[in-house]
């Protein structure tokens, strides 16, 4: 065996490994960018959620308020009654 077939040999266990190294890291990339989008999107899906939340949350409030001025309406008809 020549000095020149060991070059070859190294040569082409040379490019495995960097096609190997370059196919990994491009997979390792688009998952975590797929990652990203996927932490993103729940992200956004909890701001709705939240921003719901806080509407009922006001809705609930000035329902209350409501209620409040008429049963204080209420007590100063039944006062006047009695």
């Amino acid at each position: 065996m020549s000095p020149y077939d060991w070059q070859e040999i190294i040569g082409v266990v040379g490019v495995f490994v960097l096609i190997t190294t370059v196919t990994t890291v491009l997979v390792w990339q688009l998952a975590a960018t797929w990652r990203a989008k996927a932490a993103l999107s729940r992200e956004n899906e909890y701001r709705a959620l939240a921003e719901r939340a806080v509407q009922a949350q006001e809705n609930s409030e000035r329902k209350l308020d409501e209620m409040q001025e008429r049963l204080r309406s209420v007590e100063r008809i039944l006062k006047e009654v009695e």
